[in-house]
């Protein structure tokens, strides 16, 4: 049984933006026309996170597939995750913190990462209340975290 634990993100805020960035690249040599954001704890100040870096990778509806086999020579696909027609997770745990990189079709229905870091960066009371759910899971099962954070 994996425990989740968390820190503060201003505690790994430079190792977090220079791993956002050097992938940020790496990711844009093969798909020069996606849109790589910075989502996830590690990009919102005073946050709780677990200590990995989440990363969304936008790319129009007609790019999705190609983008899935170019960034599969990059990541491994997250076969725990749901995979759609829209949306495929990798990730990558050789990376100075833990990787996990987001691949969405603009405009689809989980196309939604970046907007819920903009939410969050916008309203400090939506923060605190997401790192008190995060502190309430501090210690306990990692899927008992996903399902209270997921509403499920």
């Amino acid at each position: 049984m994996e425990l989740v634990s968390f820190l503060l993100s201003n505690q790994i805020s430079e190792r977090a933006e220079r791993v956002f960035l050097e992938h940020r690249e790496r990711i844009l040599r093969l798909l020069p026309k996606a849109d790589v954001q910075h989502v996830g704890s590690t990009a919102i100040p005073n946050s709780l996170t677990k200590g990995d870096v989440d990363l969304q990778v936008r790319v129009p509806e007609s790019m999705f597939a190609d983008a899935v086999e170019k960034l599969s020579t990059l990541y491994k696909v997250n076969e725990g995750s749901i995979r759609t027609d829209s949306f495929c997770a990798f990730y990558d745990e050789t990376a100075d913190l833990p990787l996990g990189v987001q691949l969405t079709a603009i405009g689809s229905e989980l196309d939604l990462f970046w907007k819920f870091r903009e939410v969050l960066l916008a309203n400090d009371r939506y923060r605190v209340e997401y790192d008190e759910l995060k502190k309430k899971y501090g210690g306990k099962n990692m899927e008992e975290y996903r399902q209270a954070k997921s509403g499920t």
